[in-house]
């Protein structure tokens, strides 16, 4: 049996900054999303594993963000924390439709 993912609203597209996150939360679980250079919306779980840090207030660079107490890059494509920490957080699928970036979780 398969469940349907929700459709959540981030925001308008136009009114995402490229690489400056934005945090939103959802059932209690707060997720970062990021509009990249190339203009691609990326989603992930919003809390660094290890030090807990607000991944949306960390630096963007290319495919990772850095998180914001410990400086370790996490993965804007599949979640992974950089060695010689490990660990992940979660990936979400998005989509912008009409001008507007909507996450699924």
């Amino acid at each position: 049996m398969t469940t349907s993912k929700q459709k959540v609203f981030v925001a308008n597209f136009d009114e995402m900054q490229q690489r400056i996150g934005r945090e939103i939360v959802v059932d209690g679980i707060k997720i970062a999303v990021f509009r990249l250079l190339d203009n691609r919306i990326k989603a992930i779980g919003g809390v660094c594993p290890h030090t807990h840090g607000p991944l949306a207030e960390g630096i963007v660079s290319g495919e990772y963000v850095f998180c914001p107490l410990h400086d370790y890059k996490v993965s804007l494509l599949d979640g992974t924390v950089q060695e010689p920490d490990d660990g992940s957080v979660a990936t979400y699928d998005t989509s912008i439709d009409e001008g507007k970036v909507y996450i699924f979780v």
